[in-house]
């Protein structure tokens, strides 16, 4: 469908027949191309939010557009009642990239949480000997995966979970970076059969934890005999300047989960990898997705990838990420209106003032969509800049002009 609205109008339209469950920056976006958006009647952007960084390859990549218009002039879905031509070839694919010995192919990062939870559970009763209904998952505080039951019964943020319980049992939650905490923990309950974290929480505020963090998880899993299952939807896929986040530190989780970025935003793809002895503990029939690991989600991931590695999207990233936080610091050093400058690669986020309450981060946001650049604040004081991984040094120098003009605006 080609709307000939307005940008209002296309606004009042979701206001009056949509729920009201998002409270958008006022663009109205109708076209993308690499680093950039455009809206309605033609003004451009920078994308500095990236679909949440599901858009890592850039917006509408010709590798991964010519996949899907190929696939989906073939077929598009099966289900997995019957094998299909694609699936095989992905799995295959897709395990060799992370190297692990299978994949579980579904839909959203969400429903790759809940994949992973599953597994681990499941994992605790056949492996493990927990006794049946007793298995519990360790989450940390700030986590973010989603919006199901599960998901929101295991955050600690209101604004998430309040008025929709009851909450879903077996959760447990511990301060992040924090490996004495985790210790107490898994040494005190036998029933653990998980630990799911993000090796850097992004909706928290792009937190960075302690050098030897992830080290540590490693080491206290394998040591309690729990599994390390880490949610790489947002980090992965070279968005900090390695493929995964948890290549910083060289550790290998039990269970991956991945999204977003798998189809470089252009359908919802999420995967779960792990080796036999936690995967094979699910048999037929017992878990499963009607679009997941469907022909057309193969085809686009599989190009996704392809794109990642062969671009060198990774080490890009970790290049212009050092320039961006040097720049962000020099910025701070001007604009005490800044107090923090975080991140890795290019998820970082700056902290505006220390008042979650203000809503100046909002109102800084608002003036960046109109010099031209998109971003977005998460808990009320923290901007997150997340441009896809294919922005090139030009392009970011002119993003740091606009952020740096902003924030001059706002420091007077």
């Amino acid at each position: 469908m080609i709307t000939n609205l307005t940008s209002q109008e296309a606004m009042a339209l979701e206001d009056k027949y949509g729920a009201h469950n998002y409270h958008p920056i006022p663009v109205v976006i109708a076209k993308g191309k690499g680093a950039k958006v455009w809206d309605i009647e033609g003004k451009e952007y920078f994308d500095f939010l990236s679909a949440y960084s599901a858009v890592n390859q850039g917006h509408c990549h010709p590798k991964i557009i010519q996949a899907l218009t190929d696939q989906a002039q073939r077929v598009t879905l099966t289900s997995r009642a019957f094998y299909n031509s694609e699936l095989g070839a992905y799995e295959k694919f897709i395990t060799s990239y992370f190297g692990y010995d299978k994949v579980l192919p579904m839909n959203t990062g969400v429903e790759g949480g809940e994949t992973a939870v599953k597994l681990a559970r499941r994992w605790g009763y056949k492996v493990k000997g927990i006794a049946d209904n007793q298995a519990k998952i360790v989450f940390v505080d700030g986590n973010f995966w989603g919006r199901t039951l599960a998901a929101i019964s295991t955050s600690n943020d209101p604004s998430s979970y309040a008025g929709f319980g009851p909450y879903v049992e077996g959760f447990l939650r511990i301060p992040y970076n924090d490996l004495t905490a985790l210790e107490q923990c898994l040494s005190s309950d036998p029933n653990i059969a998980g630990f799911m974290f993000e090796p850097i929480q992004g909706e928290a505020g792009v937190v960075v934890p302690d050098e030897g963090y992830l080290e540590g998880v490693r080491a206290l899993c394998s040591q309690y005999n729990v599994l390390m299952i880490a949610d790489e939807v947002q980090t992965g896929l070279a968005r900090t300047g390695k493929l995964l986040a948890c290549d910083h530190e060289n550790v290998k989780p039990d269970l991956l989960i991945l999204g977003k970025a798998l189809s470089g935003g252009v359908l919802p793809v999420s995967a779960v990898l792990g080796n036999d002895e936690v995967m094979l503990t699910i048999k037929p029939g017992e878990h499963g997705s009607t679009y997941g690991g469907n022909p057309l989600a193969c085809a686009v991931a599989t190009a996704a990838l392809e794109v990642l590695r062969d671009e060198k999207m990774a080490e890009h990233a970790a290049e212009l990420g050092v320039f961006f936080r040097s720049e962000m610091e020099r910025v701070q050093e001007r604009y005490p209106l800044i107090t923090k400058v975080r991140g890795r690669g290019l998820l970082n986020a700056v902290v505006i003032d220390n008042t979650e309450e203000s809503e100046q981060a909002w109102n800084i946001c608002v003036d960046l969509a109109q010099n031209g650049l998109l971003a977005k604040p998460t808990h009320g004081n923290i901007i997150r800049f997340a441009p896809p991984l294919c922005i090139t040094r030009e392009e970011m120098e002119q993003c740091v002009s606009i952020i740096e003009s902003v924030i001059s605006t706002h420091s007077k």
